[in-house]
């Protein structure tokens, strides 16, 4: 439509336009300043353009718009004639220009002066969208390219209108209206205010299938197959779109297909589909499908494999004579990325091999495969390049690559250096990516590892006032810390320290005003030495907590404060609660603790190179003066202790895992002295604090844990960035002794909770279990014994360098005991709830959870019902 109103335009022009220039020869020499007239009926005649003026555009230079025209001075050109015509196209394709005339303003023999006037379209000084959300506004302007100060044409808004229709569309509202209206902007001369607005109506959903010719798949199979177009008002699609999109009901219709490809039914298709409205919300899809016969393996044969028996091959295909023939298997065993045949080649150099399954005959319903091979020969890496890594030397990034100039090309070497630059934790991990070249001229392959670097450093701060005084915590994690440039400054200082070794640093003090300080210094080393991945540990910290005094249980307060805080939640939550609690402090009574460790791992080879082997050797020093919350009050205790750990992890991300595990098997020993000591431990009275304090003196106990985590994707991680991953948890802990007179008081399992260390954090260990309050499931006398189990199922919101969210729901159970022959795992105190956690560079993971605990404690109910836990620097 708009083609016809633009060749009526160019009409006009040409004859009334153009008017001026059709004049005859002998009126030449008319005066000066009139304009000449020229008869229409003459005869064309040859002028030669003398000069060439523009008006009505003033923000574009002449020549450019003279230059546009396509006429020039000097150009001989017929009047009348097609040259003046072909200009007038020229302006109107351009689309900028509402008016167009071209004149004679004067001829002189064969010679004429032409005047092109123009009339400029208005430019956009300003655009208002409405009936939209901001990101649908946002999405809008990036596919429109209508901008303030470009010019407004009838082209832009007919292809403004097609996008913002396609666009709501593909969101399922294939009824939206879009209208777009300029008006003049008062304030700008020659400019426009353009407001577009959009009523998206209702989105278009499905509201029945019909499905017609399926004998092989009930209709309920059919439409299952269909993953993004569903009915409304099934209990079974509760959670699942039923809008209908063009594109996902295209997309969809292949998927039905795939099934019955799946199921031996090669031939099958859609013979005919159709969408009719039912109504102004919805529609209904009809669809009719030829399923054809079912067909057979009547025999594979295996042409071009020299360096792979035929046996080995037929086993990994998983494919044999007579069974159903699965398009679908045969794809995923041959081609996709869980190519069976293709890893056991590209695992061993041949990166240049190519499978292709071939049907060489069909009989009936059976038919013959035949899987040609091509080896082609073993690669070898030629270059190894890692790009934009911005924040370690690059020899640390290099020493955990598994791929190495001069070797043959591995596909597994490359995934699982993919996995240690993960887990190395200064790149993102959604956007690491290997780039293959392969070489064939040469047999040779080249990699680069394309990495985005990430803030990888944590600072946790907290201040403020509460009833004991100033509460606070300051802890600095320095990831990429460097030891060896420490007494180097200058080029090797990338910040306020050393840094590009991938060290870990970490300094944390606490305080919580007169009753409690902390302060710990730590260091990790993942490579010590730098030529083998042997880890290196180091930490040191100090602890001194004191106790109100016993005014505190006299106060006329203490009998609410226990009953609100102090009861439920062990010692710590009477601090916190207390009335006056600054008022109460008695310096006398106090826990110091003060330690020291050591540490050395080592990766293994064996059973495979995710093992590895640590061990660890601590002491600690417990002073205690009139402290009422362990079995001995008063004394110095000391806890020299080894600690072996077997551990495999071979999950793929440090901050998400979409696949893998985690394993850990340790065990803690101190030196059984009573085996040597001479103390009859059997005859000490536990009631005469000096005999308490003789027999506690060097603690001793062997402590069992094993902790087991697996990861698995519900969703195929490589297709989907975003997949919802089901977690499984196994832990158990024993905490034994050598004589059972001599049980250590310390080191034993507190349960509930958020498992966030109190305290008592380096005397004890701390469990969690979400749906009861911290502490609560521990037992009177202390946890030698615990276990827990836990189903936790995430799903990720936002996968980041910056942000990394996901939500979570879990259910778990667990439970404590005081001796290790009481241990029940049938015992357990169930919960379940959901929650939130968020990853932020600076400050690591954080999150809350809501969770409801099923089972009494003690027989109360104190414990149980619902509970918040706040998450910090931990992850459960």
């Amino acid at each position: 439509m708009h083609y016809h109103k633009i060749s009526i335009k160019l009409l006009l022009v040409c004859l009334f336009g153009l008017f001026p220039l059709m004049g005859n020869a002998q009126e030449d020499a008319a005066r000066d300043d009139d304009k000449p007239t020229i008869i229409y009926s003459g005869t064309p005649k040859t002028y030669e353009i003398v000069d060439i003026k523009v008006e009505g555009v003033p923000n574009y230079e002449d020549f450019a718009l003279i230059s546009l025209s396509g006429l020039a001075v000097g150009q001989q050109i017929d009047i009348p004639g097609s040259q003046i015509t072909e200009a007038i196209q020229r302006y109107w394709k351009h689309g900028l220009f509402s008016n167009i005339k071209i004149t004679a303003e004067k001829i002189e023999g064969s010679r004429v002066w032409i005047k092109i006037s123009l009339d400029q379209r208005p430019r956009i000084s300003e655009i208002n969208y409405h009936g939209v959300k901001k990101s649908e506004r946002k999405d809008l302007e990036a596919k429109l390219g209508m901008m303030v100060g470009s010019q407004i044409t009838p082209h832009m808004v007919n292809r403004s209108e097609t996008l913002i229709k396609r666009y709501f569309e593909d969101k399922g509202f294939k009824n939206a209206e879009i209208l777009i209206v300029q008006r003049d902007d008062p304030a700008k001369e020659n400019q426009v205010v353009v407001d577009v607005t959009i009523d998206k109506k209702e989105k278009i959903k499905v509201h029945r299938i019909y499905v017609e010719g399926n004998e092989a798949l009930k209709d309920s199979k059919v439409k299952k197959a269909m993953k993004k177009t569903n009915e409304k008002g099934r209990l079974m699609n509760l959670f699942k779109t039923k809008k209908f999109i063009p594109e996902n009901f295209a997309n969809d219709k292949k998927l039905i297909i795939e099934k019955y490809n799946e199921l031996g039914y090669r031939d099958a298709f859609i013979a005919k589909d159709s969408v009719v409205p039912y109504n102004d919300k919805s529609v209904d899809i009809y669809l009719t499908i030829d399923e054809g016969p079912k067909y057979y393996i009547r025999n594979i044969s295996w042409v071009g494999n020299t360096l792979y028996p035929t046996e080995q091959l037929e086993y990994l295909l998983q494919m044999k004579k007579g069974d159903v023939y699965n398009q679908k298997l045969l794809l995923d065993r041959t081609v996709v990325d869980d190519d069976a045949i293709g890893n056991l080649y590209y695992n061993n150099g041949y990166v240049f091999y190519n499978l292709d399954p071939v049907e060489v005959n069909i009989v009936g319903d059976s038919i013959d495969l035949e899987m040609r091979i091509q080896e082609g020969l073993p690669a070898t890496i030629n270059t190894v390049k890692i790009n934009g890594n911005d924040r370690l030397y690059e020899n640390v990034v290099r020493r955990e690559l598994r791929t190495r100039p001069g070797e043959l090309f591995n596909k597994e070497n490359i995934m699982r250096s993919l996995r240690e630059i993960q887990q190395m934790g200064h790149f993102d991990p959604e956007n690491i990516m290997p780039d293959i070249i392969p070489n064939p001229e040469s047999s040779t392959v080249d990699i680069a590892y394309d990495l985005v670097s990430k803030a990888n450093d944590q600072v946790e701060f907290s201040a403020g006032w509460g009833q004991t005084g100033v509460i606070g915590k300051l802890s600095l994690k320095f990831t990429n810390f460097s030891l060896a440039n420490l007494l180097h400054p200058g080029k090797n200082y990338r910040g306020i320290l050393p840094q590009g070794d991938g060290q870990t640093l970490t300094l944390s003090g606490q305080t919580n005003a007169k009753y409690y300080q902390s302060y710990s210094v730590s260091f990790f080393d993942p490579w010590f030495g730098g030529k083998r991945p042997n880890s290196f540990s180091f930490s040191a910290y100090y602890s001194v907590q004191t106790d109100v005094s016993s005014r505190w249980y006299n106060d006329s307060y203490y009998n609410n404060m226990y009953n609100m805080g102090y009861g439920g939640g062990g010692y710590g939550g009477g601090y916190g609660g207390g009335y006056g609690a600054e008022n109460f402090y008695d310096p006398d009574k106090s826990m110091k603790v003060f330690g020291v460790s050591a540490g050395w791992g080592k990766r293994l080879t064996w059973p495979d190179d995710y093992f590895t082997f640590t061990a660890n050797l601590s002491y600690q020093r417990y002073i205690l003066r009139d402290w009422q919350y362990f079995l001995i009050r008063n004394g110095k205790s000391n806890n020299l202790s080894v600690n072996l750990t077997l551990a495999r992890a071979s999950f793929d991300n440090p901050i998400f895992p979409r696949q893998g595990s985690d394993f850990s098997l340790s065990v803690q020993l101190t030196p059984p002295y009573s085996l040597w000591d001479g103390v009859k431990y059997k005859e000490i009275d536990n009631s005469n604090e000096k005999d308490l304090e003789r027999k506690n003196k060097w603690i001793e106990y062997h402590k069992w844990k094993f902790k087991g985590k697996t990861y698995m994707s519900l969703m195929d991680p490589i297709r989907y960035k975003r997949v919802p991953v089901l977690m499984t948890r196994v832990e158990l802990g024993l905490l034994g002794h050598y004589n059972n007179h001599k049980r250590s008081p310390f080191e034993t399992f507190e349960m509930g909770g958020d498992g966030m260390s109190g305290y008592s954090g380096y005397a004890t260990e701390m469990i969690a279990l979400r749906g009861y309050d911290n502490n609560s499931l521990t037992p009177r006398g202390g946890g030698y014994a615990y276990t827990r189990l836990g189903l936790e199922l995430r799903y990720p919101l936002m996968l980041e360098p910056s942000t990394s969210i996901y939500i979570l729901g879990f259910a778990e159970a667990g439970n404590a005991w005081n001796r290790v022959k009481d241990f029940n795992p049938f015992e357990l105190k169930r919960s379940a709830g959901v929650g939130v956690r968020i990853f932020l560079p600076m400050i690591g993971m954080m999150g809350i959870d809501w969770g409801y605990g099923f089972d009494k404690v003690n027989g109360s109910t104190q414990y149980g019902g619902s509970q918040f836990h706040f998450i910090l620097g931990q992850e459960f």
